[in-house]
C-alpha cells in the first residue's frame, strides 16, 4: 500500500454512497460498489468498507453542514438487501500494514465522532435505520447515529463479534459507545461482546442495544415517521447553503505541499516538515450576506479545508516524517478581525460552521501520532485562532529580539476571547484550561490579556510558550531539538504524546482515541490478530487463528 491517497473528493466522483435530499430530511444510503476498493486484493462485499469509503462518508458530513443548512436529520440506511453494513473489510485489514490500519481506524473515529456532533454543533440529527445483518465498524457506524431502529425480523440484527472471530477489538468507538453513550450495562455488553450471531428485535431494544425495533411490514413508514418528528422539533438554520468547490493543491518531488494558505517544507531524510500557515489575504466581510457571498473562499474556512486535507495527506503518506513544526505568517491583527467577524455573528449558520469547522481541524492536530513544535518567530500571526496551534504543541519555541537586517515586526502572540471557548479540545476544555490544569484562576487572569501583544518575555513568563530564545541562540536550539526528537523511537513517542497531551477531564471521545492508541495500536501487531495463522489471516477459511494462550 504504498500509493498516495487523496482525500480530496466531491459528489460526482462518489462510488459507495449517495444522497438524497427530501426538504429538511437527508436519506444517506451506503451502497457500495465491491470493485472499487481503494487498493486492490479485495472487493468490498457485504457493503464492507475500506478508506476509500469512508473519505466518501467524510466529505458528505462535511457539505451537509456547508451546502445542505436546510436539513434536520439524516437518514442512515442500506442499499443492498439483507445486510445493513458489514463492517471493514477484512481482506483488507488481513493485507494492510500495521500504519495504514490504525491510520484507518483513527480517521474513521473522527469522522464518526464528526456526524455524532452535527446535531449539537450544527442542528443535524443522525438516524440509523438498520435492515438485515449490521456487524463490526457496521453496528459502530450505527452507534455514532444519535438514534437507532432495527428491522424486528428473523435476520436483522446487531453485533460486535471482532473479538471471537478476528482477535482484535472494534476499531471504531464499539466498546465505549456500548456503555457510555448506550449505557448498555456491563455484563450484558460482555455477552454481546463476545458472540458472533448478534442481537435482534426486542432483546436489542431491552439490552439498549437500539432505540426501536419495528415489524418489517411497517419499517419504511415508521423510519419516516419518525424522521419527520425529528425535524419537526428542530429549527432549520437556513434555506440554502453554499458550495464547497475542489481545493487546488500541489505536490513536488521532494513531499512538499503548497496550497494558497498552507504550505508544507517536507525534509524527509530529517525526518521532519515545516508548515506554514497564511493570515488572511483578504478584508473582513462587510456582513453575513458578504461572507455568504464569498463562500468556501472566506479566509478562515479556506484555511481550515487545506490545513485538514494537509493534516490527512502527511499522516498516510508521509509516514516517517515524525515531527510536524508549525510556522505563521501575517498580520495578526487581521487574523483577529476575521476571528471576531465570526464570533460576533455566530448565530449566523455560516459562521458558526466556520468556528465548527476550525474547532475539529483542531482536534484532528490533537489526535495526531507526530511530534508538534510550533516556532514563534519574527512576522508571524499567532493571533486567536491560530495561536491554538502553539497550545496543541508538544513544546514551542519563540524568538526574543529579531536577526540583524529583519525588519518583520517582532514575535508576538496575541490573545482573542475564541482561545477560552470556541475550540475545545477532545476533553471538552480549552487547551489553555488543559494547559494550566492546576492554575484555573491563571486561565482567568489571562482574560485580561486579550488582544494584548504578547512579546517573548511577556509569552514566556505567562506560560504561554516553553522557551524562548535570543537571536544568538535560535537556530542552534531549534535545531538540537529537532536532531533529538526525530532520534527517539517512534513507538516512544507516540505512546508519550499520547498520554500528555489530554490531561483534564475524561470524555468519551478521550476514551475512544485514547483506547484506540493504547490498545488496538497494540493488538494489531499481536500474532494472535495478524500473524500468519493468525485470525485475520485465517478469517473465511473455516479455520480458527493459532493464538497464544498467555495472557500479558
Amino acid at each position: 500500500m504504498t500509493q498516495v491517497i487523496d482525500f480530496r473528493t466531491d459528489p460526482a466522483k462518489y462510488r459507495h454512497w449517495r444522497v438524497t435530499y427530501h426538504g429538511d430530511v437527508a436519506n444517506l444510503i451506503m451502497d457500495v460498489d465491491e470493485a472499487a476498493g481503494l487498493f486492490e486484493g479485495y472487493e468490498l462485499k457485504l457493503n464492507s468498507y475500506d478508506l476509500g469509503v469512508d473519505i466518501e462518508l467524510n466529505d458528505i458530513v462535511q457539505r451537509m453542514r456547508f451546502e445542505h443548512p436546510e436539513v434536520k436529520v439524516v437518514v442512515m440506511q442500506s442499499g443492498k438487501e439483507k445486510v445493513f453494513c458489514a463492517g471493514a473489510n477484512i481482506r483488507m485489514l488481513g493485507g494492510a500494514t500495521h500504519s495504514h490500519k490504525v491510520n484507518f481506524c483513527k480517521f474513521t473515529n473522527e469522522t464518526r465522532n464528526t456526524f455524532e456532533a452535527a446535531e449539537a454543533d450544527s442542528g443535524q440529527r443522525y438516524m440509523a435505520a438498520i435492515k438485515g445483518a449490521c456487524a463490526g465498524g457496521g453496528y459502530e457506524l450505527a452507534l455514532a447515529c444519535n438514534y437507532i431502529m432495527l428491522t424486528d425480523d428473523s435476520s436483522s440484527n446487531v453485533s460486535l463479534p471482532e473479538v471471537p472471530l478476528l482477535a482484535v477489538l472494534p476499531g471504531t468507538g464499539g466498546l465505549t459507545r456500548v456503555t457510555d453513550k448506550r449505557k448498555v450495562r456491563r455484563d450484558l455488553a460482555d455477552v454481546f461482546c463476545s458472540v458472533e450471531e448478534g442481537v435482534k428485535g426486542k432483546r436489542a431494544v431491552d439490552w439498549r442495544l437500539v432505540d426501536e425495533a419495528v415489524p418489517n411490514s411497517k419499517f419504511d413508514a415508521v423510519v419516516t415517521e419518525r424522521a419527520q418528528e425529528f425535524a419537526a422539533g428542530m429549527t432549520a438554520k437556513a434555506s440554502s447553503g453554499i458550495a464547497l468547490g475542489p481545493l487546488a493543491r500541489s505536490i513536488s518531488e521532494n513531499g512538499s505541499v503548497a496550497y494558497s494558505l498552507v504550505d508544507a517544507q517536507v525534509a524527509r531524510t530529517s525526518r521532519r516538515v515545516t508548515i506554514t500557515l497564511h493570515g488572511p489575504d483578504r478584508p473582513v466581510p462587510a456582513s453575513t450576506e458578504a461572507l455568504v457571498a464569498e463562500g468556501d473562499q472566506s479566509w478562515m474556512l479556506r484555511l481550515a479545508r487545506e490545513f485538514e486535507d494537509l493534516i490527512l495527506h502527511l499522516r498516510l503518506n508521509e509516514l516517517e516524517v515524525g515531527l510536524w513544526s508549525f510556522r505563521t505568517q501575517g498580520d495578526p491583527e487581521a487574523v483577529l478581525a476575521h476571528e471576531a467577524f465570526l464570533l460576533a455573528n455566530k448565530d449566523h449558520w455560516l459562521a458558526n460552521e466556520i468556528l465548527h469547522y476550525w474547532k475539529r481541524t483542531m482536534k484532528r492536530v490533537d489526535v495526531t501520532s507526530r511530534s508538534i513544535a510550533p516556532l514563534v518567530a519574527p512576522g508571524s500571526c499567532f493571533a486567536g485562532p491560530l495561536a491554538e496551534l502553539i497550545w496543541a504543541g508538544d513544546r514551542s519555541y519563540m524568538m526574543e529580539d529579531e536577526f540583524e537586517g529583519d525588519n518583520r515586526p517582532l514575535a508576538a502572540i496575541r490573545l482573542s476571547e475564541g482561545n477560552f471557548g470556541a475550540y475545545p479540545m477532545g476533553n471538552d476544555i480549552t487547551r489553555l484550561q488543559t494547559r494550566f490544569l492546576a492554575e484555573p484562576e491563571h486561565v482567568e487572569a489571562l482574560k485580561t490579556q486579550i488582544g494584548e501583544t504578547l512579546e517573548a518575555d511577556s509569552a514566556r513568563e505567562l506560560g504561554l510558550v516553553t522557551y524562548a530564545f535570543d537571536d544568538i541562540d535560535w537556530e542552534d536550539e531549534i535545531r538540537i531539538f529537532m536532531e533529538e526528537r526525530v532520534s527517539f523511537s517512534p513507538d516512544a513517542m507516540t505512546g508519550m504524546e499520547a498520554n500528555l497531551r489530554f490531561a483534564g477531564p475524561e470524555t468519551m471521545e478521550t476514551r475512544i482515541f485514547g483506547r484506540l492508541t493504547a490498545w488496538q495500536n497494540w493488538i494489531f501487531i499481536r500474532p494472535n490478530a495478524t500473524g500468519p495463522d493468525g485470525a485475520l489471516q485465517r478469517y473465511g477459511t473455516g479455520v480458527r487463528g493459532d493464538y497464544s494462550m498467555q495472557r500479558v
